[in-house]
Parts: structure tokens; sequence; C-alpha cells
């Protein structure tokens, strides 16, 4: 069945580039309702931005949502995570700024907020988008691609020249609370010399190593108390990738693979997923179905107690 949460539930914090304060507000919403955004420091206009691939503003450093006006909001690809690591299908993000808050660089805060508020069952089946085909785009030495699959599994591989990264790769399986037990707490990432470019852009203004990102300087671990997994930017991109592709606008069944991809590709791989004939299709779930979606399983013991 469909969900929503029980109550509504705020986090304030600063947005990684800006580094403006901001405060989002999830709030319950009814059946079939999706995920929305809603700009409240915006008195004039369409103030709703869909939650959905094909209102993405592609950018290789966040994922970004824009309307039909152009009105925006970015960062969201942790808290779309959250959200569908803890199995929301219906909910109301109001947000006072352009850019969702970075909190602690990973998804934790959102979740174990999600979890305190309670998740409430709705009377409508989840509808589901299985995957029949296989479709993969590439952009350089970057591949990402999805495949038919009666989950969503994600499997990811990155190889940075960074000693403190060099090469990682991570699959698993979204359902059985994974992504709260091994993904949700793992921080954004960057290198030293990324941090310094983009701050003399006057971007990342609301970064700071240690609270909101790992920080890496070739063989060094620049964050004050280091890593959180020894894998923790793998798991971090899978991160990213739930978020993304929870963008669908319903769950996924299928096999993600990503090959240094990033939020860009991601998205350019949703559109070739929904504009080729027969690729995909929109199912209703059974209580068998229901229970391979993300989110299932998900119990509060399993949360990592780092937010």
């Amino acid at each position: 069945m469909q969900t929503t949460l029980k109550s509504a539930i705020s986090f304030t914090g600063k947005g990684l580039h800006s580094g403006a304060p901001v405060t989002v507000t999830l709030r319950p919403a009814g059946v079939h309702h999706g995920i929305w955004f809603k700009r409240t420091d915006i008195d004039l206009g369409d103030r709703m931005i869909p939650a959905r691939w094909d209102a993405v503003n592609r950018s290789p450093l966040c994922t970004k949502l824009e309307n039909a006006n152009g009105l925006q909001v970015s960062t969201v690809e942790h808290l779309m995570a959250a959200i569908a690591g803890c199995g929301i299908h219906n909910v109301l993000v109001e947000i006072d700024g352009p850019e969702v808050p970075i909190l602690d660089g990973s998804s934790a805060p959102f979740v174990r907020g999600i979890m305190q508020r309670g998740v409430r069952v709705q009377t409508s089946p989840v509808m589901a988008f299985e995957v029949l085909k296989t479709v993969t785009v590439t952009e350089g030495d970057a591949s990402a691609s999805i495949a038919p699959s009666d989950t969503l599994r994600i499997d990811f591989t990155i190889d940075f020249v960074d000693a403190a990264i060099g090469h990682q790769q991570k699959s698993l399986v979204m359902n059985n609370g994974s992504f709260a037990r091994e993904l949700c707490d793992s921080r954004t990432f960057c290198r030293q010399a990324d941090v310094d470019a983009m701050q003399a852009s006057g971007l990342a203004l609301g970064g700071n190593a240690g609270e909101n990102a790992v920080v890496f300087d070739g063989e060094n671990v620049v964050s004050p108390g280091g890593l959180r997994h020894a894998d923790e930017p793998v798991r971090h991109k899978m991160l990213d990738a739930l978020g993304d592709l929870a963008l669908a606008g319903a769950p996924l069944l299928g096999h993600y693979t990503g090959v240094r991809a990033g939020h860009s590709l991601t998205n350019t791989l949703l559109r070739a997923l929904f504009a080729t004939p027969g690729a995909v299709r929109m199912v209703k779930c059974d209580g068998e179905m229901a229970a391979r979606l993300p989110g299932h399983g998900l119990v509060w013991d399993e949360i990592p107690a780092v937010a």
C-alpha cells in the first residue's frame, strides 16, 4: 500500500553551495499525490515543483529541479534518497529557499527524522515502474544502465587517482532496510583542490570538512574523524543514485549499474528509459511485489546513530 508521514517534520541548515540558512518541512500528503516541492519564500506565481525526472535541470554538482516557470530547488538528492529509502510515496516538501540544506552531507538526519515521525499506511496500492528492457547511456568513460529485475538493485563502481579513494565497487538490493543500514550515513565527498576551486568561484560556501563532507587530498583524509566506512565514497555514490532514481515518479523495479556516473548521467538514463518504446511499464504492486520495494523492512534499530 502507499505511504505518507504520520505528521510534519522540519529540518534547518545551510545550503551546501550558497551557505544560506534554509528550512525544509516534510508534510503528509494524500494518495497519488507523489512527491512535490513548494517554495514558501515565493509569493507570486507557480510555487510547486515536481520531483520528477523531466523537471531536472541537469547539473554535474547536484540534482536541480525546475518548474515550467523557471522556479528551482537544488541539491534534492539526499532528501530524495531518504524519502525513497524509507518507502515514502506521498509527501509535500515545503522549502523557504532555493537549496535543500546539506546537514551532515548524508541522508541519515532525514531518515532519522522520518522514522521518528513514523510512516502511515494509506488505502491505495503502490504503483511502480517495472523495467522490461536494458537501457544504457554513456559519457566518456562513465556509463549508467538499468536492466530488468524483480527488485531495485544498485551496483556502482568508482575510480579516482587519489590513493585515499582509488577503485571501489559495491552492490546492494534496496529492500529490507538496506539503504538505512548500509548507505544513508555516507557523506558527500570531494578533493581538496576541488573545494578550493569551488569556493574561489563562489560555490560550496556552506561546505565544512568533517561537518558535512569528506575531503580527500591524495593519500590523506582531511576531514577530522576520518571515514564512517572504508568505502564511504562509493556508498555515497549509491545514495546519490537512489535519490536520482527516485525522480522516476514511482518506485523502480530494475537493476541499475553506474560506472563513474554522476547526477546528470543518471537523469539521462531515466530520460532514455522513458523514451525507449517497451522499456518500462507501470504495474500495480501486490503484497509480494511491494515487499521488494525500497523501504520495506526498515526498522529503527538499524539506522546508524551518527546524526
